[in-house]
């Protein structure tokens, strides 16, 4: 950037801004107001191209209805394009934490269109008569229409992009159920024994956890189609030209190929921050299920020798600076890490909803950040987690089958058919001698070696096919 200036006056009075800055004097001031997390908002590409979809929408409806000249439109549209385009992005310089409901982010959004548009045209940054922040890129406008429109269109691209990487796990896990479907290992509750099952049945049931959270993620989608475009400062509509909300609603819809529509009550829809809420708590109950598996996965692959040791984790990297050999679950940690940090962000967003008054929520910028800092995460770890250890998990086969056949638990395969006092009397005397159930069994009579194998079989202690006497 260069040193010279131009000067630029709000109702605050003149200030100098950046010669070759696309952003105006109300950025400058937000940027001097609000130095709090130093997390700005072109760190998140996505909600600027949704904010621009929506103020290229906003200018063709006003185009239509008769408000905003031929001229004015396509150099906003065209503005609005490069920034779709990923382009200037290094221009939206406010911290994602706000004052003022999101103000700072939409004037922001405002000036660098109305600069590229004055650009286009052929005029110098600044010269707002001709192409003005307010008055045409603003227009019909408030920040309460347009900011949580342009969070929805965002969320719903940070939706798609989370399904994907949902997906991505959802297959690892499945690809390793099929993998171990045969394995046995022991099957535990109050971390005791307690009866056999298969890998491929611990993984396909992580699997089923992973995928009846992303039937909730796309569920919550629906939500996000509804607007308030045209519902301006409070959703009366007050400088909103007839047609224009519904105008809006269908151009976004060309434009992004989803059912957007305007809401019934343009008032509550303006003050309501519920869809946030909905879809922060659906994120949440991905993290504590996703953390769940990270934790089943780290007790059962404790050790090598001394732990549970069901599990072989595919070595990322050296574990200690001071003990030599040691190989820790580092992917696992880091997702139970990412999980803990979305479970608080869903608290943060609640507070946030639940403090509005009257006819606003003014923190919306707050449940911005946490949203697309949470679904960015959990994207990102779904990834890492398929990646980097789902894909790379060994059975280890004989620590388990020893678990196993070598495991009073398994006593419980054969109560159905011994009865609960004979068996109760095999698992007492299995575990003060420490012998073997099976040995036990056929030392006592209380049933021949034919029938015993059968039901100690892999095939009916995980899938009974044996018939119950009477």
């Amino acid at each position: 950037m260069t040193t010279t200036t131009r000067q630029e006056y709000d109702l605050l009075g003149h200030r100098d801004v950046p010669a070759d800055a696309y952003y105006g004097i109300q950025t400058l001031r937000a940027f001097e107001n609000f130095t709090v997390s130093g997390v700005r908002l072109h760190q998140f590409s996505t909600f600027i191209r949704a904010f621009a979809t929506v103020k290229k929408a906003a200018a063709i409806a006003n185009n239509k209805v008769g408000v905003l000249n031929n001229t004015v439109k396509d150099a906003i549209v065209a503005a609005c394009d490069d920034l779709i385009a990923d382009k200037y992005h290094d221009q939206f310089i406010v911290d994602m934490f706000q004052g003022g409901a999101g103000t700072s982010t939409n004037m922001n959004v405002n000036e660098v269109i109305a600069n590229r548009a004055l650009e286009i045209l052929g005029y110098e940054k600044g010269q707002y008569q001709h192409v003005h922040p307010n008055n045409h890129v603003n227009l019909s406008q408030s920040t309460n229409d347009a900011y949580p429109t342009a969070l929805n269109v965002a969320l719903d691209d940070y939706c798609t992009h989370l399904l994907e990487k949902m997906a991505i796990l959802h297959q690892s896990l499945i690809n390793k159920s099929i993998e171990f479907a045969d394995q046995l290992k022991m099957g535990r509750t109050h971390l005791q024994d307690a009866v056999p099952m298969t890998a491929g049945q611990e993984f396909n049931a992580f699997a089923t956890m992973v995928k009846k959270e992303m039937a909730r993620i796309e569920s919550t989608r629906a939500l996000f189609h509804e607007i308030n475009m045209g519902g301006t400062a409070i959703g009366t509509g007050l400088n909103a030209p007839a047609g224009y909300s519904e105008l809006c609603a269908e151009i976004l819809q060309e434009l992004t190929g989803r059912p957007y529509y305007i809401a019934e009550d343009l008032i509550e829809a303006t003050q309501d921050t519920s869809a946030y809420v909905a879809l922060s708590g659906n994120l949440r109950l991905f993290a504590a299920r996703l953390s769940k598996i990270a934790h089943d996965l780290r007790l059962q692959s404790s050790g090598p020798r001394a732990g549970l040791a069901q599990y072989r984790l595919p070595e990322m990297q050296p574990g200690s600076s001071i003990m030599p050999g040691k190989v820790n679950p580092v992917i696992p940690e880091v997702v139970n890490q990412a999980c803990f940090h979305v479970m608080g962000i869903d608290t943060t967003i609640v507070m946030a909803s639940e403090n509005a008054q009257l006819q606003l929520n003014v923190f919306e910028p707050v449940i911005a950040f946490n949203l697309f800092t949470g679904m960015s995460m959990m994207a990102n770890i779904c990834e890492i987690f398929a990646t980097r250890c789902i894909d790379g998990v060994m059975m280890n086969n004989e620590a388990c089958n020893t678990e196993v056949f070598n495991n009073i638990g398994l006593v419980t395969a054969l109560n159905p058919h011994l009865g609960y006092e004979s068996s109760t009397y095999v698992a007492r005397k299995a575990q003060e001698t420490g012998g073997r159930v099976y040995d036990i069994v056929l030392e006592e009579n209380l049933m021949d070696k034919e029938t015993l194998d059968n039901l100690l079989s892999p095939a009916n202690m995980v899938y009974p096919k044996v018939k119950l006497t009477p």
